[in-house]
């Protein structure tokens, strides 16, 4: 999870993530469309996806496509969650007894 936390740390990284999360992206198609930075610098940051376990990666030829592996993220999605589920359970419960009592006579 911390590597993951740390590849997604960067706004790049997770600009990269939005373009691939629906659909295979040629690595050429991705650093288009990041005009400012340069290829290596993309392609730097893809290797960092990758090892992270965001990314996984598909040769073709001499071609690099790219795709969100969703998994990758599920341990720090179900961190994240059990951050806030606990509070709003309990905040629901307080909720929950202020209206029986408001119902009692």
């Amino acid at each position: 999870m911390d590597e993951a936390l740390r590849a997604v740390a960067d706004p790049t990284r997770r600009a990269i993530l939005v373009l691939v999360r629906d659909e295979e992206v040629s690595a050429g198609d991705i650093a288009r469309g990041f005009p400012g930075i340069s290829r290596p610098a993309v392609s730097q940051h893809l290797r960092i996806l990758v090892t992270a376990g965001l990314l996984d990666v598909r040769r073709a030829g001499n071609r690099r496509f790219y795709r969100m592996r969703r998994q990758g993220l599920a341990e720090a999605a179900t961190f994240f969650e059990s951050m806030w589920s606990a509070p709003l359970n309990r905040l629901k419960q307080v909720a929950e007894e202020e209206e029986s009592a408001e119902g009692s006579p």
